[in-house]
């Protein structure tokens, strides 16, 4: 059986989407391609890093990359993070993919102390995993 694609989109690839990115290929590697990029590169935020180092997972391997035409009309699922990038993902070409949107806070545009700011981050990148954790045991 092939894997299926799965193509996460948010607005600037740095925060959300490698989070996703880099849950779905830790918990469901071996049944889905994962991929993710941004309307825009914003860089892999170092705060998203950290967090994900916390959780034992790797992602400062990731480069922040923009939405590739051709990886978006043979994905098999296309999940935006972000309403920015749901509600300005391009127009796709891809009949059997599947399009959700699964809207999270931007962590990077937290305020407030250091420690705030990375509970923030915390909070997000723990939704985002309970959220992998749901599409991989259910399929949705």
């Amino acid at each position: 059986m092939s894997k299926k694609t799965v193509y996460f989109l948010c607005t600037g690839n740095s925060c959300r989407s490698q989070i996703a990115d880099g849950f779905l290929k830790e918990l469901g590697s071996e049944t889905y391609e994962v991929k993710s990029a941004g309307l825009e590169a914003h860089g892999l935020n170092p705060r998203a890093v950290q967090v994900m180092n916390e959780a034992g997972v790797d992602i400062s391997g990731h480069t922040s990359d923009v939405i590739d035409p051709e990886i978006l009309k043979d994905a098999d699922f296309i999940i935006t993070l972000c309403g920015h990038a749901n509600d300005n993902c391009p127009v796709v070409h891809n009949d059997k993919a599947e399009r959700w949107h699964w809207g999270f806070e931007d962590p990077a545009k937290a305020t407030g102390s250091e420690d705030e700011i990375m509970a923030k981050f915390r909070e997000v990148r723990d939704a985002i995993r309970s959220r992998i954790e749901k599409f991989v045991t259910e399929g949705k």
